[in-house]
């Protein structure tokens, strides 16, 4: 073992995922029962083990990918063709022969079938194992040495050699059980996945099912009761469901479409109780075909309805979320209903292109979306902008002049990167109170963002304009000044987005990106929102003191000391920032192997997920730090949601599993809030706090608080209180 360890490393790991990939899962303990329920035929067990060890150190040397191998994706497929050959043909020589090149055909078909189908975004399932199960058997049928084996016939024995008299106890107690058929067949079918066709065998797997997914399990239940009952209605052959225990083609569909590539939900429940006619006609049908060849149709029913089904999802052209696809696979029917549903709320607008206020510092709404004087009809989806004192007044002195007009002349900014399709820059400006309706907007630069989005700014001042048409212009970039030209009585900015890149295009009621609402000398955050008329507005000012603490590159290394006085615990902490092969930023704990993922759009720090033991620093760090803004508004609050998993009490989350496909009862908020900053000549000093809260309904459940603080243009310190217990943790400078 030492040896194949040292030529394929993560061997282990490897096998154990072989084998619970089958469910689609990773988890260890749910691998290790399998394991054993393969052992329950100990010739299978074995053909097992040595089927996936050819596969997956094959795999190694061929040189495919790791990550791969290591998930076990190129193991499963090996280990059930060895199950059901294990099962079928007596030990011998020969057999373990033709063992070993069945298991290296099935990885050479797993590749192709990789490349041919995953072309289409689509999993290779168990397509492979039918292939060459069917091959192995048609071929053997001329191999003399090969005989079909003879255990099953005597169980007891069996169990009696494996483990004695009190597995035999156990095995038959289990098996005298007064249950209804319905249940049986359940279990039956559950323990047939792996070629073991007794009650025992099917309740360990749904043991180890419901310990791995309670989504997994409920959804197992729901597809063999939905068969079972279409069975009963419809008068089939409810023997076909204990031919072979072939009712396992309900539950492993019903888990892949309820739950693994699709987000849990009422819609997915939905189709699996759609397709499960679907499947039973397929079962039918093609048992009936493959039945000429004295060929079992296995897994063939679910390969065709989970493959078609997500084929077909692929031409939607609305309603993607009834149901919806499982946008980055965890492994766990539960994380992805968690993190989808976290990543839908938080990122909902991630398809919007952000657009920024076109100026700077704090300006006045005084015509917004369905204005009183102008912004009607087809161009009701509009805003004028213009600069007003403490008072409210517009204008310096009389207000007669257009330079009394605190917005005359000061600079406008473009809300986003784009290039330049139109100008019109030799309008003159009005007198105060004059209006010129010939050229209604005035002097106009046009920025195209997308093809299909499209920003105007009117009025601007004549000969002001500084950029050309077709040139790049990032966010930010001063584009023009305020004027007074076109259909303006005072110095404004009109500002509007349009599909179009003409000069009268229609409306887009489109939202703005990130700004910041004066109101009552405080501060509120609006992220996708359309201020109103009177609203005090602002574009984020970047703090560089906050941009540059969370501004983590490549490569940087950063030291904590975390301190308990009450425990008396001292603990070093080194973190290292990095980047994985999907080009995901990341910080790693060299001390626990906890990974924090991460990404900065140049307003906002936002943690994305995390990997890793909850006893980390690394991880309070990412409750605490989980969404920051880079710029300083005292007494803001940033609000945020966490993805339930990663948050919420085990004991509480187990039983909002079971519900979660249909109601979420239990909510994980995030606040963050901005105490104080100290200014010097270089940088800022800055004090925030943020709060962890789980919530059922009113009731808190659990909650953290954190106190951070920015020194240097780094993040100092950060203070950790839960309950009466609490710690600290000090950055230490690397030599």
């Amino acid at each position: 073992m030492q040896k194949l360890r040292s030529l394929f490393p993560h061997y282990i790991q490897s096998l154990l995922n072989s084998y619970s990939q089958i469910f689609f899962s990773k988890n260890i303990v749910f691998a290790c029962l399998l394991v054993i329920v393969t052992f329950f035929d100990l010739y299978a067990g074995l053909s097992g083990i040595i089927a996936v060890t050819v596969s997956n150190t094959a795999a190694y040397l061929i040189g495919f990918n790791r990550h791969n191998i290591i998930s076990g994706y190129y193991g499963f497929n090996s280990l059930l063709v060895a199950l059901g050959l294990g099962v079928y043909y007596e030990p011998n020589l020969q057999f373990f022969a033709i063992l070993f090149f069945a298991a290296l055909l099935t990885l050479l078909i797993t590749v192709v079938l990789e490349g041919v189908i995953g072309k289409y975004g689509l999993p290779f399932l168990s397509v492979s194992f039918l292939i060459v199960i069917w091959l192995v058997t048609l071929a053997a049928r001329e191999f003399k040495t090969l005989t079909i084996s003879e255990r099953g016939i005597f169980q007891l024995n069996e169990m009696y050699a494996i483990g004695g008299f009190t597995l035999v106890r156990i095995y038959e107690w289990f098996d005298n059980l007064n249950l209804p058929e319905y249940v049986i067949l359940y279990f039956r079918s559950l323990g047939a996945i792996f070629f073991q066709y007794h009650l025992f065998a099917g309740l360990i797997v749904a043991a180890g099912l419901l310990f791995y997914s309670r989504i997994g399990f409920m959804l197992s239940v729901f597809g063999f009761a939905c068969a079972y009952l279409f069975y009963k209605i419809i008068g089939a052959n409810i023997t076909e469901l204990s031919y072979g225990y072939i009712g396992f083609n309900y539950i492993l569909s019903a888990i892949a479409i309820g739950g693994f590539f699709i987000v849990s939900s009422k819609y997915s429940f939905l189709w699996v109780l759609l397709l499960v006619p679907i499947i039973s006609i397929l079962l039918t049908s093609t048992s009936t075909i493959l039945s000429i060849y004295q060929l079992s149709v296995f897994s063939l029913p679910f390969n065709i309805v989970v493959l078609v089904f997500l084929y077909i999802l692929k031409f939607r052209e609305r309603f993607y979320l009834k149901p919806e696809i499982v946008a980055v696979q965890q492994f766990s029917p539960e994380i992805n209903l968690y993190t989808q549903k976290n990543n839908l709320g938080r990122f909902r607008n991630s398809y919007i292109i952000p657009i920024a206020l076109p100026f700077w510092g704090e300006w006045r709404v005084t015509q917004a979306h369905n204005g009183k004087i102008t912004h009607k009809a087809d161009w009701k989806h509009a805003f004028d902008f213009e600069i007003a004192d403490e008072t409210g007044m517009m204008f310096n002195g009389t207000g007669l002049s257009l330079s009394d007009y605190f917005c005359y002349n000061k600079p406008i900014i473009a809300p986003a990167n784009g290039w330049i399709e139109q100008i019109y820059d030799n309008i003159d400006d009005n007198n105060i109170g004059d209006v010129n309706t010939e050229q209604n907007w005035g002097n106009t630069v046009i920025m195209r963002h997308t093809d299909l989005l499209f920003s105007k700014i009117s009025h601007i001042k004549k000969e002001s304009i500084k950029v050309e048409v077709g040139a790049y212009i990032k966010k930010g970039d001063v584009i023009a000044n305020c004027g007074n030209s076109g259909r303006s009585p005072q110095p404004h900015i009109h500002f509007q987005l349009q599909a179009t890149p003409f000069i009268g295009s229609k409306t887009l009621d489109y939202p703005l990106g990130h700004y910041i609402l004066h109101k009552d000398e405080k501060f509120q955050l609006q992220s996708y929102m359309k201020p109103l008329e009177g609203d005090r507005i602002s574009n984020i000012e970047k703090n560089q003191s906050l941009y540059k603490a969370y501004h983590f590159i490549p490569g940087q290394r950063i030291k904590f000391k975390v301190v308990n006085e009450k425990k008396h615990i001292s603990k070093d902490f080194i973190w290292e920032i990095q980047v994985d092969v999907n080009n995901q930023s990341l910080i790693y704990c060299e001390t626990t192997e906890a990974r924090a993922y991460f990404y900065n759009d140049g307003s906002f720090h936002y943690f994305t997920h995390y990997e890793g033991s909850k006893n980390s620093l690394l991880y309070y760090f990412y409750l605490a730090n989980y969404k920051v803004m880079n710029g300083f508004y005292k007494d803001l609050v940033i609000e945020d949601i966490y993805p339930l998993h990663k948050t919420a009490n085990k004991i509480l989350l187990i039983a909002q599993d079971f519900i979660a496909p249909f109601y979420i009862f239990m909510k994980s908020k995030f606040e963050l809030t901005y105490i104080s900053k100290k200014d010097d000549f270089v940088n800022s000093d800055i004090e925030m706090e943020s709060k962890t809260t789980i919530k059922i309904g009113k009731l808190i459940t659990k909650e953290l608080k954190f106190a951070i603080t920015i020194k240097d243009n780094m993040i100092d310190t950060l203070h950790v209180q839960q309950g009466d217990n609490s710690f600290h943790a000090n950055r230490i400078i690397l030599e």
